[in-house]
C-alpha cells in the first residue's frame, strides 16, 4: 500500500470517526422521573446541595433532584434536558433542569418540582401525565445559561465569623463541575484545601484572615483548570452575603 492510499484511508477513518466524537455527548441515557410537590410548584429552599432560597428560583424555577447524578454532591448546579418516552403525552423538548437536590425514588434519576415535571406534558395532558406518578424519561446533559450573571460565591448560613467559613458556588454556568476549591494563607505562603462539606457547600476552620484569595478547580468540556481569584472576598465577610467572581464559566 503505497502513502497517498494510507494517507486516504487516514483521513476517510477520521471522518468517519468525528462525527460520533462530536455526538456522543448529546446521546440521550434512559431513565425514570417522578416529581415532588411544593406549595408553590418551585424548588425547595432545604435541598442537599445547600443553595438555600437560590434553590427554589434559578432557572426560572425548574428544578429538581438526582439520584446517581448527585455524586456526593459534585453534580450540584449542573443542568439536564430531561423528557419523557410516551409520545401521546409528552411533547419533543421537554423540560431544562438545574440540579438542586438529592433523592431517590421508584427507580427513578430524577425527582422534578411540580412545576418542571409539567413542561414535560403536551397542551393539556399536564394532568394525566401527574397522575400517572412515575414515567419513562430520557436525559442528557446541557450547558447552564445565565446570562448577566457571573459566577457567585456566597457565604452560606452556617458560617461564623472569623473561625468558620463555608462557601456554595452559584451560577454555574457551562457543563462545569467544582471538584475542588482553596484559599490562600498568606503567613504560611501555601493554599489550603477547603472540605466538600455536604452538596456544593464547601467549608473550613480558622480560615484566612483578611481580603480572601480563592482558586477552584473545574471538570469541564476542555479538561481540568485552575481559576485563582484575588480578594474575592472581603476580610468582614458576613453569613449569607454573595461575592461576585467577575468571571463567567462557559
Amino acid at each position: 500500500m503505497d502513502f497517498t492510499t494510507t494517507r486516504f484511508l487516514y483521513l476517510l477513518s477520521l471522518l468517519l470517526v468525528l462525527p460520533a466524537l462530536c455526538t456522543s455527548q448529546n446521546t440521550f441515557v434512559s431513565s425514570r422521573a417522578t416529581y415532588y410537590g411544593s406549595p408553590d410548584c418551585l424548588g425547595t429552599p432545604t435541598g442537599a446541595c445547600g443553595f438555600g432560597e437560590f434553590g427554589r428560583n434559578i432557572n426560572g424555577g425548574d428544578v429538581g433532584a438526582v439520584a446517581k447524578l448527585y455524586m456526593n454532591g459534585t453534580g450540584c448546579g449542573a443542568c439536564y434536558q430531561v423528557r419523557c418516552t410516551h409520545p401521546q403525552l409528552c411533547n419533543d423538548d421537554g423540560a431544562k433542569i438545574t440540579v438542586t437536590d438529592h433523592g431517590e425514588g421508584d427507580h427513578t434519576d430524577f425527582i422534578l418540582n411540580l412545576r418542571a415535571y409539567a413542561k414535560l406534558a403536551r397542551s393539556n395532558m399536564a394532568a394525566e401525565l401527574i397522575a400517572r406518578g412515575v414515567i419513562d424519561v430520557e436525559y442528557r446533559r446541557i450547558s447552564c445559561q445565565y446570562p448577566g450573571y457571573n459566577l457567585m460565591f456566597k457565604i452560606h448560613e452556617n458560617s461564623r465569623f472569623p473561625e468558620y467559613l463555608a462557601i456554595v458556588a452559584l451560577y454555574q454556568a457551562g457543563q462545569n463541575d467544582i471538584t475542588a476549591l482553596e484559599l490562600w494563607q498568606e503567613d504560611c505562603q501555601q493554599w489550603r484545601g477547603m472540605r466538600r462539606a455536604f452538596g456544593a457547600v464547601w467549608d473550613m476552620a480558622n480560615p484566612p484572615r483578611g481580603a480572601i484569595n480563592i482558586r477552584f478547580l473545574v471538570n469541564g468540556d476542555e479538561g481540568q483548570k485552575w481559576f485563582q481569584l484575588r480578594n474575592v472576598i472581603s476580610s468582614d465577610w458576613k453569613a449569607g452575603v454573595v461575592y461576585d467572581s467577575n468571571i463567567q464559566l462557559y
